[in-house]
């Protein structure tokens, strides 16, 4: 079980620096020679020793152990962890039993990650779950702001129906459920979502002109801002030059 401890001495440590490169390159041996595992998807009536058993013609464990609840310790959390004496037991142990089916419940075997690893392991997930998604919608969806307060999903779709079929419209709201006064549109094909930019944005709805162009990521946007930064300063550069 991991414990948190608290050291009131301040230590200044000095040493030759490590290019990322070779960082990188020793974390990925570090994962390689992996001896502690972690398994999850328990049955509850999976002991301790029946995991031991499970896993020891893999291999010397060190340690084993099967995660109790706080509240309740004869009703495990449906994970533990154990340790080999050596990486190959451990590696061998993992492509073996890792989807094993234990009282009816497929279990899930891996290398025990430290909390940053996995947390970036979670981050690079949602990236690129984000980017497939945007990927998909790229030249569909429209991002469309300064709404009025009183647009709502349904009215912001029925302006929008007019330019062709409509897969969903979402106005974004605050956890009150005040809009924000931006939302979504998406069509079905690129050719119906740029009818509706060229004739929808500037257009006035209810009170106000509504800003409509294609949705994009953030690094897209950046690149675009820069661009017109670089081309206005180009132009201001030749003005002066003439």
């Amino acid at each position: 079980m991991p414990y948190e401890f608290t050291v009131d001495v301040l230590f200044r440590f000095v040493g030759q620096h490590v290019p990322k490169r070779e960082r990188d390159a020793n974390s990925g041996e570090v994962k390689a020679k992996f001896t502690n595992v972690f398994v999850k998807n328990l049955a509850e009536e999976v002991t301790e020793d029946e995991l031991r058993n499970l896993f020891a013609p893999y291999g010397k464990i060190t340690s084993l152990a099967i995660a109790a609840n706080d509240s309740d310790e004869s009703k495990p959390k449906g994970f533990g962890f154990l340790n080999f004496e050596d990486y190959a037991s451990a590696e061998k142990a993992v492509e073996e039993l890792n989807d094993k089916e234990i009282h009816g419940k497929a279990i899930f075997v891996g290398r025990a990650q430290k909390k940053g690893e996995r947390e970036e392991e979670l981050r690079r997930h949602f990236e690129q779950l984000k980017l497939e998604k945007m990927n998909k919608f790229a030249g569909i969806n429209l991002y469309v702001k300064n709404l009025d307060d009183t647009i709502d999903d349904e009215r912001l779709r029925t302006e929008f129906a007019v330019f062709g079929d409509i897969t969903s419209a979402k106005v974004m709201k605050d956890e009150r459920g005040v809009s924000k006064g931006f939302g979504f549109v998406c069509f079905g094909v690129a050719d119906e979502a740029n009818k509706a930019v060229a004739e929808m944005n500037n257009k006035m709805l209810v009170s106000k002109p509504i800003y409509v162009a294609l949705a994009q990521r953030k690094d897209q946007r950046k690149q675009q801002l820069e661009a017109q930064y670089a081309q206005r300063g180009a132009s201001r550069l030749m003005q002066q030059v003439y």
